[in-house]
């Protein structure tokens, strides 16, 4: 259950921080998919490009997954400019971020990941650093303290955040440039899904691509991931280990993955809303407590997907399944059972 949960998710794992490596673009032109965002982004990089300045403060938001990152490093390579890259719960003390500041040159771009889990004192000392390159910091208390100041060079920070409404409205006022990332269309996952299997030196047809982009919930790191399990799949049951339409069902199946891209945790929570509360309304805190699961991952994870699709929706009063949904949780059977049908 681990390891089917981990592979569906959109969580990060140290496979794909690997993978990501190789897999990621390095040019804006090689980016796949957020047609609208790439082209206005395209124009804010040739316009900062003309004018020989670094970038404005820039805002990344969507779901995990999607391409934040990989753009941020996209954006540092066409900038031909250095990158550091953090997270919001790395910088626990000021000190820790005034380190960070004061060692970037002039047009430097600082990513900070999950932006939106700064602490409230960290924060502080961003605004002034992204408004006019400058930090006060206040050393001692009472008659002996003293402010040190420290002037820096002017750099960009690219921000990403899943939770865009619990950034602090100073701080997002801060940034000049704001992009929403939104789920990828199959057709794009499974362009994405061709160029990895290039560059895994994996043959792929196009039928077997479409087949994994539609049950990758919209997300270039799950088709990724799905993409490499495939290949192990084909690798061990078959003797050429090309990937057709018929071995990507059958590596679903043993994966645990319907045809909507569902696996045993979305499809627990349904059955959970169906048969624990008749379908809703029903409070995420209770969801929770029911599926012995995270607040945080019901929401960041597994519930935008579900209202993408249509199988969930919210209300004031709570989480409420749709038609959809309940048609699905009756039609569906278990695949691993499905996979073993095949084979009596």
């Amino acid at each position: 259950m681990e390891e089917r949960k981990r592979l569906i998710l959109n969580q990060e794992t140290e496979e794909d921080k690997i993978y990501s490596l190789s897999l990621r673009p390095s040019r804006l032109d090689e980016f796949v998919g957020q047609k609208e965002l790439v082209e206005n982004l395209r124009v804010s990089l040739q316009a900062t490009l003309q004018r020989k300045e670094p970038i404005e403060h820039m805002l990344f938001s969507g779901p995990p997954g999607l391409g934040k990152t990989s753009l941020a490093y996209i954006i540092a390579h066409e900038m031909r400019a250095r990158i550091t890259v953090t997270s919001g719960p790395a910088i626990e003390r000021a000190g820790d971020l005034i380190g960070i500041l004061t060692n970037l040159e002039r047009g430097d771009i600082l990513f900070i990941d999950e932006i939106h889990r700064l602490s409230k004192t960290v924060e502080e000392f961003l605004y002034p650093a992204m408004e006019s390159f400058k930090i006060d910091f206040v050393v001692d208390k009472g008659p002996y303290a003293k402010t040190i100041n420290f002037n820096l060079k002017p750099f960009t920070i690219i921000g990403a955040t899943t939770r865009s409404g619990l950034l602090a409205s100073p701080l997002r006022d801060r940034f000049g440039i704001f992009h929403h990332l939104e789920f990828y269309e199959p057709q794009d996952l499974s362009q994405i899904i061709l160029n990895s299997a290039r560059k895994l030196n994996v043959i792929v047809d196009q039928e077997a691509a479409i087949e994994i982009a539609k049950r990758s919930r919209g997300t270039p790191r799950v088709a990724n991931r799905l993409l490499r399990r495939v290949r192990d799949y084909a690798q061990v049951k078959t003797s050429h280990g090309n990937i057709n339409k018929k071995i990507v069902e059958q590596a679903m199946i043993s994966l645990g993955i319907d045809d909507a891209g569902l696996d045993e945790i979305d499809r627990r929570l349904l059955k959970v809303m169906d048969e624990h509360y008749k379908g809703g309304p029903v409070g995420v805190e209770t969801l929770a407590a029911t599926l012995n699961e995270e607040i945080d991952t019901i929401v960041d994870v597994i519930e935008p997907y579900l209202l993408k699709t249509g199988f969930l929706k919210r209300t004031s009063r709570g989480r409420e399944l749709t038609e959809t949904a309940i048609k699905h949780i009756n039609s569906s059977s278990s695949p691993r059972l499905k996979l073993q049908n095949e084979f009596i």
